[in-house]
């Protein structure tokens, strides 16, 4: 095993019933502790590790999400955060650890492979087209839902003709949803920076995700522009039930939203719990601020 990460986009219900006093001799006792898929969770990140030249980027890092949770990753610059996302992302292979998503390994997957598995990701910095509309990058989103040929497009009939309309259908839904009316045929790079990050979430949205993957959403908004993030983000959990991992440096924002929060430092595990454990954790306070000096 070698310290280099492999880079994996190279070759290689029931109706009421009515109860006598007495328990009938047949009936069976219900058990509540056995797991369903519900109970299962979506995503499981297990004791994994990823080094660049012998510098560890992810040092033993586990944790899973909830299919109904927004699950917050934080650290100071430079922890391993986006490490985390780009291996559940399939941009880095890590060394040791195991990756599931909905029951589906993804180590060793390709990253069409793992957004065709229905895991969306937005970015840090904005990655649209900027000389297209909005409409045009949203439509992107959809591009693994698309079957038809080139020759099924040539002549606009048939599955060419269903797919578009409904790819069409979908995106105008999106941007109902996010409020992107007014913007909706303009080119994404004349428009406001916070309404290109709702637009770059619009996209992942488009892809009709089982989780998305939020890389700093609010990173470089003011305050307006944050709390209208805040808003969709609420949203996209309560009305579509989409799960989340956040990555984000608005603290705030974190604790306002997050089920749950992953701290890590160096590449390591530091703490995870509720945020009101979080923001009381000697470990935590230890990673964001130094140690205290006493006098």
């Amino acid at each position: 095993m070698t310290d280099e990460p492999t880079r994996t986009d190279e070759p290689s219900g029931t109706g009421d019933r009515t109860r006598s006093d007495e328990p009938s001799a047949t009936d069976a006792p219900v058990r509540t502790d056995t797991p369903t898929r519900a109970d299962e969770p979506i995503l499981t990140f297990d004791d994994v590790r990823l080094a660049f030249a012998g510098v560890r980027a992810i040092d033993g890092v586990s944790f899973t999400v909830g299919r109904q949770e927004l699950f917050a990753v934080i650290g100071p610059n430079g922890a391993g955060k986006t490490s985390i996302f780009n291996v559940l992302s399939g941009v880095y292979r890590p060394q040791a650890g195991r990756v599931v998503f909905d029951g589906v390994d993804l180590i060793g997957r390709r990253p069409h492979e793992i957004a065709a598995l229905g895991l969306a990701r937005t970015f840090q910095n904005v990655e649209l087209f900027a000389n297209l509309t909005v409409l045009e990058n949203l439509l992107l989103g959809r591009h693994h839902h698309i079957r038809y040929g080139p020759l099924s497009a040539l002549l606009w009939r048939g599955r060419a003709r269903r797919e578009e309309l409904a790819a069409r259908a979908a995106v105008e839904e999106i941007v109902d949803f996010l409020e992107l009316e007014q913007w909706r045929r303009m080119p994404v790079g004349l428009l406001p920076y916070g309404v290109q990050k709702r637009v770059e979430l619009g996209r992942a949205l488009a892809m009709e995700p089982k989780l998305l993957l939020l890389d700093e959403p609010v990173g470089g908004m003011n305050l307006e522009e944050t709390e209208d993030m805040a808003r969709y983000i609420l949203d996209v959990r309560e009305e579509l039930g989409i799960p989340m991992v956040l990555v984000e440096h608005d603290m705030g924002l974190v604790m306002d939203l997050a089920d749950r929060v992953l701290v890590v430092d160096f590449g390591q595990p530091v703490a995870t719990g509720t945020p009101a454990e979080i923001q009381h954790h000697p470990d935590v306070i230890r990673a964001y601020l130094g140690e205290v000096t006493r006098t």
